[in-house]
């Protein structure tokens, strides 16, 4: 059975293999559920995610944060090639915006 507060962040998405729907969980990438639904894909994710945590609380093993959980800097790095970071910082200055501005903006789009 699903648990009421488990922030766990799960999805179902159609599955052309198998030609239903298939319920996915973030935290817990080896674990699915087909159903004929998506709504079925969801409740059927969530009800395995609450099994595998009970069994891992009674086996006393870590149990997974959800995403929604954790907080968020807003900051990450990344590293391109030094002609990327050119064209880049070109483009910032064309349009007179910070390249972390231009950066934002083309990861949102």
């Amino acid at each position: 059975m699903p648990f009421k507060d488990d922030h766990y962040t799960c999805r179902a998405t159609w599955s052309g293999e198998d030609q239903e729907y298939v319920g996915l969980c973030v935290e817990f990438p080896s674990l699915s559920w087909l159903a004929s639904s998506p709504e079925a894909g969801l409740k059927g994710i969530r009800k395995v995610v609450a099994e595998v945590i009970a069994d891992m609380t009674a086996n006393g093993e870590e149990i997974p944060e959800p995403i929604a959980n954790k907080h968020s800097s807003g900051k990450f790095m990344v590293r391109v090639p030094p002609e990327v970071h050119r064209k880049l910082a070109i483009q910032a200055a064309e349009n007179d915006v910070s390249l972390n501005r231009l950066a934002s903006a083309k990861l949102t789009q």
